[in-house]
């Protein structure tokens, strides 16, 4: 018995299949869906700053608590062996830093939350 993942129209399923050698039907196992993936965290109330692209954590200047100018550096970002500052949009004080170096993280991540 091999144990697969699938995916059918989008939907992912873990199934159980047996060769079978042709001497009798063989039952299929009721699908069962995924897990479904943990929810992200919350986020601190104020304006978020997500990331615009994929990439890798390379530095985070800031902290929770730390006043910010527009244009002051939040989170370096590595995407296609460039580094990319993600810059205050707005003055403003650090409510929450969601990433940490070394962190991969997806386009639309929450990086950092501004008051």
């Amino acid at each position: 018995m091999k144990h697969l993942k699938i995916t059918v129209n989008g939907v992912p399923y873990d199934v159980q299949v047996e060769e079978a050698d042709g001497s009798a039907p063989v039952a299929a196992a009721p699908a069962a869906p995924a897990a479904k993936p943990a929810p992200a965290p919350k986020a601190a109330a104020g304006d978020p700053v997500n990331s615009p692209m994929p990439g890798t954590i390379v530095d985070v200047p800031v902290k929770a608590g730390q006043a910010v100018k527009a244009g002051d550096v939040l989170v370096i970002l590595e995407a296609m062996k460039m580094e990319n500052e993600i810059k205050a949009p707005k003055d403003g004080t650090v409510a929450s830093v969601n990433v940490n170096k070394g962190e991969s993280v997806n386009t639309g991540t929450l990086l950092v939350t501004l008051s």
